[in-house]
């Protein structure tokens, strides 16, 4: 089992930062793609990043590509997601996510292990 608690959401300014911070615990050597999903008021759970935990292989969605970058400290079993030049459509409830197999990195389903929900509201 893995436990994930994700930490740093809040209320930041459209075109500003805000990093977000996941952290795993748990048999976290069994762990192999982290992801960040999110999901918009009346909008369904969407991809928004994911990482490799052992290659560090990047993968984001095109919505924030450019603008957010995902990486990991394995030595602290944690992943962050940086998000810079946010946006009003970057409000939504961000959701950290671990698989223990390899995974298609934008596939919900191929995750097993989700941390709570933490908000993020971009004001403009």
């Amino acid at each position: 089992q893995v436990q994930l608690v994700a930490f740093g959401g809040g209320l930041v300014q459209a075109g500003g930062p805000l990093k977000l911070s996941c952290v795993a615990s748990g048999r976290t050597c069994s762990m192999d793609t982290m992801g960040w999903f999110r999901q918009a008021p009346g909008k369904e759970r969407e991809f928004v990043a994911a990482i490799r935990w052992r290659v560090g292989s990047t993968y984001y969605a095109d919505s924030v590509t450019g603008r957010f970058t995902i990486s990991r400290d394995n030595a602290k079993d944690m992943v962050y997601l940086q998000m810079n030049s946010l946006k009003s459509d970057d409000t939504a409830v961000y959701y950290c996510a671990a698989s223990r197999l390899p995974a298609t990195p934008n596939r919900q389903l191929a995750y097993d292990y989700w941390g709570q929900g933490i908000q993020v509201i971009v004001s403009s």
